[in-house]
């Protein structure tokens, strides 16, 4: 494959997705397999296409990405962030349309830790007062 023309890294949650733009004809590649056959649902597929998506340039890019820890929806949310940053590089015209929709804001939003004398992070064993 040609040199790819931007490189970027998108996190969410605990997934983290390393991802290059190659000049192509918009396949996105996810752990070498596609994108729908990796995450099997549209709707994934279609949050993490959003940024190519409204602004038009789904046809212009291959996207291939890496992607590490987290689930499903964590991946798709990183490697759409991925390419939303990996697209500013190649144009940084496109920061303030990206940056209006809010992809270029990684979701801060963590699993809360679990503590010490309760099942889970919120949950608490059942209280008897006698």
């Amino acid at each position: 494959m040609a040199d790819f023309i931007a490189q970027s890294t998108g996190r969410r949650k605990s997934a983290i997705a390393r991802v290059r733009l190659y000049p192509g004809t918009g396949k996105i590649t996810i752990n070498g397999r596609d994108a729908l056959e990796y995450l099997r649902r549209d709707t994934l597929v279609r949050d993490l296409n959003s940024p190519l998506q409204e602004l038009q340039l789904q046809d212009r890019y291959d996207v291939v990405a890496t992607c590490r820890g987290g689930g499903m929806t964590g991946q798709a949310g990183a490697v759409r962030l991925g390419i939303a940053r990996a697209l500013v590089q190649v144009d940084p015209e496109l920061r303030p349309a990206l940056k209006r929709n809010g992809y270029l804001t990684r979701d801060p939003r963590m699993k809360e830790r679990k503590k010490y004398g309760q099942p889970g992070a919120r949950k608490r064993f059942q209280f008897s007062k006698r």
